[in-house]
């Protein structure tokens, strides 16, 4: 191993992304939770009173610092904090040892939603509350614990919803591709600079760094190369 690479690993990674564009993201999110909580608390308040979940400041990062990734689409939102608090549920009844039904219930909640296809990292925090706190859910019934789950998740959607869409230069939730395979003409191999602008030009945060973004097209260079290479045999 390296030493010197080793420790550059633990420097910041560079993210092309406009001053602007961050204070747009921590304005909007700090909205949602603002707007989260006051929905909260007015919501009509039955037999036991509907709390906020921690977990959804997390969602709340990832929904809108980086509203186009995969992570942050509803399906992932709701599937996974909804799966999670299943697996946090289960875990609580059956594991009496808080850290064995903690890691159990977090580890479940991770593959589920990971082959679920809603993979939402901040949903095993959800997981891990209903474990932390499964003395209070257990007394109050598992019907109070999905309402809570419900008006958390469910307005937090909307809030996401409404706000991203009122963001310059957003989208949400990110439309599926419809379109087939498309070409793409080469006509000049692009270098880590080029790459680079372009991050620069689409001002947004994605989940993937720029070296990862390099070793992906030199991967697809290789593979088109391989294509070509074994159509001319067959020619």
């Amino acid at each position: 191993m390296n030493i010197r690479n080793f420790l550059l690993s633990f420097a910041p990674h560079s993210a092309h992304i406009s001053l602007a564009e961050k204070l747009r993201s921590g304005l909007a999110g700090g909205a949602a939770i603002l707007l989260l909580a006051l929905a909260i608390h007015h919501l009509p308040q039955h037999d036991y009173p509907l709390l906020m979940l921690a977990s959804m400041a997390s969602s709340t990062a990832l929904l809108f610092a980086a509203p186009h990734s995969p992570f942050s689409q509803p399906w992932n939102l709701v599937g996974g904090h909804f799966i999670s608090a299943l697996a946090g549920w289960i875990c609580s009844l059956l594991i009496i040892d808080p850290a064995l039904a903690g890691g159990a219930a977090v580890g479940i909640a991770i593959s589920l939603t990971y082959i679920l296809k809603c993979l939402h990292p901040p949903s095993a925090a959800t997981a891990l509350a209903i474990v932390l706190n499964s003395t209070q859910f257990h007394s109050m019934g598992w019907q109070w614990g999905t309402v809570i789950v419900i008006a958390n998740v469910g307005i937090l959607l909307l809030l996401t919803l409404l706000i991203n869409n009122l963001v310059p230069g957003r989208r949400y939730p990110m439309p599926l591709s419809t379109h087939g395979h498309q070409s793409i003409e080469q006509l000049a191999a692009p270098e880590k600079a080029d790459i680079e602008r372009a991050l620069e030009q689409m001002d947004r945060m994605l989940d993937i760094s720029t070296e990862d973004l390099i070793d992906i097209y030199a991967k697809a260079a290789e593979h088109a190369r391989e294509r070509r290479n074994s159509i001319a045999r067959v020619v």
